[in-house]
């Protein structure tokens, strides 16, 4: 399945900035289009250039050194060389619940950060997995990406807002009952896409990461022991919901709810996850079992 979940991230990308404008031409006009993607993609321009100092100071994360950690370095090094990639800064959060992400803005402004309790539940094998498939979001360029479907996401916000308080481009725009629904609506529909492209770079990362590792299952057995204690053990009430779809499994989780609610789901399901996870396994030859 090379590339499939790259091609639908930038399906749904297009599928945003077409919402966009189509929702723009219709309530906001040229003028309250222009507006909106300024402020959008501003705001999130600045995110996407400081999401690695944010991230790492929410969630209490500090350097560590190659004497302090060995075995993280070691892994990392292992890891980085057999993907190419430049070595990125290690973090590790005084976080009790076990989790890990990986943020900055290109490769080479790289930061990777695990949690105490990561280090405290997973074996080697599974540390590995876990490392190899944050190294994934880096080498993907997922803080981009995200960035991107972010910043139309938010621009679309704004144009509704503007267009609820200052009226629409034209006369089908101009309609106060139009204007009310398509305020309530098209933020919806962007975030619903938004996490739909969050789901799919989680995808894409648990397969480069599963080659890259060569051990799919390990990261089956590291997402199953994670999200089971993400749901006993909070994180710091800094980290917010906007940072959830940084980590490896959503630190907020708390009792999956269905239906409706996964369409806001900034990870996907972890029983899907782990099919394919297995598919992969198969793929290379491996056993499949998870325990």
């Amino acid at each position: 399945m090379p590339g499939i979940n790259r091609a639908k991230t930038w399906v749904l990308i297009a599928a945003l900035l077409g919402l966009f404008l189509v929702i723009g031409r219709l309530i906001g006009g040229p003028t309250g289009m222009t507006i909106a993607l300024i402020l959008g993609l501003g705001f999130n321009f600045a995110m996407y250039w400081y999401s690695g100092s944010i991230a790492v100071r929410t969630t209490h994360s500090h350097p560590v050194s190659e004497q302090e950690h060995p075995e993280l370095y070691r892994i990392v090094r292992e890891l980085v060389a057999a993907d190419h990639l430049p070595m990125p800064e290690i973090y590790v959060s005084d976080m009790l619940q076990p989790n890990a992400f990986a943020t900055g803005r290109n490769p080479e402004h790289a930061k990777v950060a695990v949690t105490q309790g990561i280090l405290q539940i997973l074996g080697e094998r599974e540390l590995r997995a876990v490392l190899a498939h944050e190294l994934s979001h880096v080498a993907n360029h997922d803080i981009l990406i995200a960035s991107i479907a972010a910043g139309i996401g938010t621009s679309i916000s704004y144009l509704a807002q503007f267009a609820l308080f200052f009226g629409g481009g034209d006369d089908e725009g101009g309609n106060p009952l139009f204007l009310l629904l398509a305020w309530l609506v098209a933020p919806i529909a962007a975030a619903v896409i938004q996490m739909a492209v969050s789901r799919s770079r989680e995808f894409q990362a648990d397969e480069s990461g599963a080659y890259l590792s060569h051990d799919p299952m390990a990261l089956a057995r590291a997402l199953t022991k994670l999200e089971q204690t993400a749901k006993q053990v909070p994180p710091p009430r800094s980290v917010s919901p906007a940072e959830a779809h940084l980590f490896i499994v959503n630190p907020l989780a708390g009792v999956r709810g269905g239906g409706v609610s996964r369409l806001f789901s900034t990870h996907p399901a972890t029983e899907e996850r782990i099919q394919r996870l297995t598919a992969i396994a198969r793929d290379l030859g491996q056993g499949s079992a998870v325990g």
